[in-house]
């Protein structure tokens, strides 16, 4: 399926991830709504809804920055809203924002079990519920969250529960929708990657630049992404894709160009066996 034309509404999309997607799918044509809290220069985070919505809009399509908390349903609900009278619709939502915090039990303080459980969670399934009506309108609509396979192996849930709890529920909202959904020909997916990825996270919060030379580029996860927004979406729901495998089926041999120091070791990412 082309992407000339569609819109993509991509939640954390100022940087990461979120951003290496929005500029994969700008460069089939695809027009982007980029949702994220952050407007103004961060000394630790690069890049602000502005500056990706410049990088977007240099690949010659339109791209609509939002100043949105996923935390508020309001603002969520504007979010959606504004995007639609921009560019009359949504055929994909990305949900992709998370808080992350990789902390024992003990450890957790409630503030931070809020904020992973509010972005993660109630964000991803608020920001769900306000596209349905849209997505329900496209030709080939997709919902895409970036969360990994429902690995019921012990260890994750014993290293860092909170965590483990609030991305696997971004992933049950994904096996809910690809059943609720199916007869509107909705497509609901989730994304993980093999291994882990550059980005500010594992900087700041996980392995520093040891992990960094590590890992591999976004770019990997958004070639993944738009292989996968790509496909027909009433033959394509209810999968839980790991981002290498879904370029090997693409004809994908040589990931070597996706590696940060082609030199090291890949780190496995979490949740991946």
């Amino acid at each position: 399926m082309h992407l000339t034309n569609k819109t993509a509404l991509i939640t954390g999309g100022s940087r990461g991830i979120g951003k290496a997607i929005a500029l994969r799918l700008a460069r089939e044509g695809c027009n982007i709504a980029i949702a994220a809290k952050t407007t103004e220069p961060h000394p630790k985070l690069e890049g602000t809804i502005y500056t990706a919505a410049k990088e977007v809009e240099a690949l010659g399509v339109q791209c609509l920055p939002l100043r949105c908390d996923i935390r508020d349903e309001v603002q969520i609900q504007a979010a959606v809203d504004e995007t639609v009278k921009q560019f009359g619709g949504i055929d994909i939502l990305v949900n992709n924002a998370s808080a992350i915090s990789l902390t024992p039990t003990e450890h957790t303080e409630p503030r931070r079990f809020d904020l992973m459980m509010d972005i993660e969670i109630r964000g991803t399934f608020f920001m769900c519920r306000a596209c349905l009506p849209h997505l329900k309108k496209s030709t080939n609509a997709h919902i895409l969250n970036l969360s990994p396979p429902l690995n019921l192996n012990p260890k994750w849930f014993a290293q860092h529960l909170a965590y483990t709890i609030s991305k696997y529920g971004m992933s049950m909202i994904v096996l809910g929708l690809a059943e609720e959904c199916r007869r509107d020909r909705i497509a609901a997916n989730a994304l993980w990657p093999q291994t882990t990825i550059a980005t500010a996270a594992v900087q700041n919060l996980l392995g520093g630049d040891a992990l960094m030379q590590m890992s591999r580029t976004p770019e990997i996860v958004a070639d993944a992404a738009f292989a996968i927004l790509s496909k027909p979406s009433a033959e394509c729901t209810g999968n839980f894709f790991i981002d290498e495998d879904v370029l090997r089926k693409e004809g994908v041999r040589d990931f070597s160009r996706y590696a940060v120091n082609a030199s090291q070791k890949l780190m496995t990412d979490i949740f991946v066996d």
